[in-house]
């Protein structure tokens, strides 16, 4: 138990806490305290460092607060605070201040190692985010918790204390193991990993009987060519589609979406569940679902030679993929055949309309039925299906485009794990024409289906959830356009939205398979808007669409159920829903998606440090992806795995932080690190438990000693040059290995 760090670190809080608030904050006790005059007041949410200071990160802004940690409050990770703004950024500091009031404290737990000594317990923290450790009651530990992961809430932490106190509410298995790792990650972000019984019981309890009444009702696609195109390892298949030929030739396309809410009702004790949930939560290593299994991978799940109730978006469209008209409301269908992305995109390389995608075939054991089921579509039906919808959707990309659709292609990696979930090798995704192919007629229907809410009922200004994505940041939009010069690229000086998406796509299209495409990309991205749910609309700038929602994947999305509801609700000629309560819902959702998707991240930083811990004293070729002021990212060569060299460690030189430019500069070699420069490095150090690779630089003649030596020779020659106009003699070059970073 590391108390010495509690007792320091309580000592720096107490020292000179602002209790005041009003124009100016107290900067010290006793006899002629100073006051500090407050330039602003904001509101935030705490980013903890492990040594003890914070950085508060204000909502709809650029820049964080940079807080001391004596003048914190008592404010920990992840709280809600009121901070008073001291004093401004400049060129190489954020800026600063002081916490006033504590919000809302944090009810996410951190996760620790369990230690009883004598009559004491302690949580020994194993986040960044921490630098206290927890004391718990002891009466309340059992013996063979002792050296256990456990979860822990704070529950008191204020002046006067040793050391926060807190309350255990999980223990979560042996430290290490792969369960116990995958549960603590859960849990720290406040995710479940498991439902409660009564959950699993009301699901269990849904007949799986379809009632004739209820097909009756619904428009009958079971006897039309259907199919599912998932990922080799899905289980919850939300979506289907369908093709047909009309008898006026042109086609009919059914993009067929699971029914759940026909399942789950308003208010019932899964729909709660789901709620809360918002979504299924993917990591590393498994699927974390929304819905029990029970609806997610069975009842609900689109699985082939299986009768299932469906939402349909429905379009008839020529060869050309021109739209005729749309129908929308609830049917029933019967897949005839379940595919890997990599099955259909074998279909489409034989049929000569896709260059070999290098995709590893897959084995599905029981894909294909032994004897098709009388009235099923054949095999052959089947592929000319795949053929046909590839072209329409090839039509409908190009469109997309056209019209002001960005397109960002950022390489993604999967962690391969075997069956213990120990990581066995980082590959990149292959995306190809199959992915397209689902992925232009899944935007079709969602925008189809905003569409028609909005434009087509006779309702004024219906309630309905949106997906919207605004549009972007200019003054980082411009950021980019002075970023792209250093690479002898121009953009444009308009702040039109879509001319600065053309000239985006322009640029992508220029920069790709180039050196610097990571890093304009990188630059790009950073310039969007977040993507979130709401009641009001105002058009996905990203996909160029006025009109966008979630439609097509209720069983892992619940923004996707409540339009399935809302649609289903105009359809009947309902009048307009409750805003309110939808807009609340549709924050909530936004939310939970963010922490979802922090939580995938912090798996996936946990099996790459788990990867790279036996390849420490490893050299790589990598390319900087970030720029800090306190150290360089790298990602290596090929596996991409980011880790960051540190400025503190570089030596021979003091590097300061330029913003601007995104890129440190040696004080006195002039030493530039660029983002996007190519470098070479050494694996470190790895921390698994707090999910941190170190690198260091290596000097080599191909890499950076070049730039070093070039650079260097050049500031030594003005520094000579200027020490003789003035008759002096050049000062001697002098070694300082500190650096900018507020570590």
């Amino acid at each position: 138990m590391s108390k010495n760090r509690n007792n320091k670190s309580k000592r720096e809080w107490q020292k000179g806490q602002a209790r005041g608030k009003g124009k100016s904050v107290s900067s010290k006790r006793g006899r002629g305290a100073g006051r500090k005059k407050v330039l602003e007041l904001l509101e935030g949410t705490v980013i903890m460092g492990r040594e003890g200071y914070a950085f508060i990160n204000i909502p709809d802004r650029d820049d964080d607060v940079f807080v001391p940690a004596k003048k914190l409050l008592g404010a920990l990770h992840g709280d809600k605070v009121r901070v008073a703004v001291t004093k401004l950024k400049d060129d190489n500091h954020k800026m600063e201040g002081e916490i006033v009031e504590l919000l809302e404290r944090s009810k996410k737990p951190y996760i620790g190692i369990l230690q009883i000594i004598g009559r004491q317990a302690w949580v020994i923290v194993e986040s960044k985010f921490m630098p206290y450790d927890i004391q718990v009651p002891a009466e309340d530990v059992k013996d063979e918790y002792q050296g256990l992961k456990v979860a822990v809430v704070v529950e008191q932490w204020r002046a006067g204390m040793d050391a926060p106190k807190g309350r255990i509410v999980d223990v979560l298995g042996e430290p290490g193991e792969n369960n116990t790792e995958m549960h603590a990650i859960l849990a720290e972000y406040g995710l479940p990993y498991k439902f409660e019984k009564e959950v699993e019981e009301a699901a269990a309890k849904i007949p799986v009987k379809i009632p004739k009444k209820e097909i009756d009702s619904r428009r009958d696609f079971r006897k039309v060519c259907t199919f599912t195109i998932d990922p080799a390892d899905a289980k919850d298949f939300d979506d289907a589609i369908s093709l047909q030929v009309l008898d006026n030739g042109n086609l009919e396309v059914g993009v067929h979406i699971a029914d759940v809410t026909h399942y789950v009702k308003p208010g019932d004790i899964i729909d709660k569940e789901a709620i809360e949930r918002a979504t299924s939560v993917y990591l590393v290593d498994r699927t974390v679902p929304m819905l029990p299994e029970a609806l997610s991978n069975n009842l609900c799940s689109l699985r082939p030679n299986e009768e299932k109730l469906t939402f349909s978006a429905v379009f008839e469209m020529n060869h050309k993929a021109k739209l005729i008209k749309s129908w929308f409301g609830r049917t029933i269908i019967k897949s005839d055949r379940r595919f890997a992305y990599e099955e259909a995109q074998q279909i489409l390389e034989e049929a000569g309309l896709a260059e070999p995608s290098g995709m590893d075939p897959v084995n599905i054991p029981n894909n294909k039925p032994a004897r098709k089921p009388r009235g099923a579509a054949s095999e052959a039906q089947i592929k000319e299906a795949v053929i046909t919808l590839h072209k329409l959707a090839a039509i409908l990309r190009k469109q997309r485009f056209e019209s002001g659709s960005i397109s960002f292609e950022r390489p993604e990696m999967k962690v391969i794990v075997d069956a213990k979930g120990k990581p066995i090798d980082v590959r990149q995704k292959v995306t190809r024409e199959a992915n397209w192919l689902i992925e232009e007629f899944m935007l079709l229907a969602n925008k189809a289906v905003a569409t028609y809410v909005t434009m087509g009922m006779r309702i004024k200004e219906p309630t309905f959830v949106y997906r919207i994505h605004e549009e972007p940041n200019y003054d980082k939009i411009q950021n980019l356009r002075d970023f792209v010069k250093h690479f002898g690229y121009t953009m444009g000086s308009t702040n039109n939205g879509r001319e600065v998406a053309k000239e985006l796509n322009l640029l992508l299209d220029k920069v790709k398979d180039k050196p610097e495409c990571g890093a304009i990309e990188i630059i790009a991205l950073r310039s969007m808007a977040r993507a979130k749910y709401s009641t009001d609309n105002v058009g996905h700038y990203g996909l160029g669409f006025q009109y966008y929602t979630h439609f097509t994947s209720p069983i892992r999305r619940y923004p996707d159920m409540m339009v399935h509801r809302l649609l289903a609700h105009y359809l009947d000629k309902g009048k307009s829903a409750d805003k309110k309560k939808y807009e609340e819902l549709c924050k909530h959702s936004s939310e939970r998606e963010q922490v979802a998707t922090d939580a995938e991240r912090s798996s996936i930083k946990y099996k790459l440090s788990e990867y790279m811990q036996d390849k420490i004293g490893n050299e790589y070729e990598g390319t900087i992806s970030g720029v800090t002021e306190w150290g360089i990212y790298v990602e290596i060569e090929p596996t991409k795995v980011e880790g960051m060299v540190s400025l503190r460690d570089i030596k021979d030189d003091f590097f300061i932080f330029d913003e601007k430019n995104y890129c440190v500069i040696g004080k006195s070699s002039r030493v530039k690190f660029t983002l996007g420069d190519k470098v070479k490095i050494k694996v470190s150090k790895v921390n698994i438990e707090q999910k941190l690779i170190d690198y260091e630089l290596v000097w080599d003649p191909g890499y950076n000693k070049a730039k070093k030596r070039e650079t260097k020779g050049k500031a030594d020659a003005k520094s000579k040059a200027q020490a003789k106009a003035k008759g002096k003699a050049a000062p001697k070059s002098k070694a300082n290995t500190k650096s900018k970073a507020r570590k």
